[in-house]
């Protein structure tokens, strides 16, 4: 079953990796077509994130030790798109 979109809730250092390099090492990922990463929240040491990833057949393995060897964290899988096609969420009404 391919994965075709992840978002992540990825930490960073203040000073390291810098956004465009965390992006270019995610975009080298394979089954990686294009990523956006988004700063939620600013602290004094550290940066947090949430990665959109998106693609054919993302290698979820090796998108996390990418993202781990730059010293930034992948906290959380907060959402997975997988099968033939991309399936956008549909809220509940409640």
């Amino acid at each position: 079953m391919p994965v075709r979109r992840l978002v992540l809730d990825v930490d960073k250092t203040i000073d390291e990796p810098d956004l465009i390099h965390l992006a270019s090492v995610i975009e080298a990922a394979p089954g990686v077509k294009a990523v956006n990463i988004a700063v939620t929240e600013i602290d004094i040491e550290t940066v947090g994130t949430n990665v959109t990833v998106e693609g054919d057949a993302i290698d979820v393995d090796a998108l996390t030790d990418a993202i781990q060897q730059t010293g930034a964290v992948v906290h959380s899988i907060d959402e997975v798109v997988a099968g033939t096609y991309v399936l956008e969420n549909k809220p509940r009404s409640r």
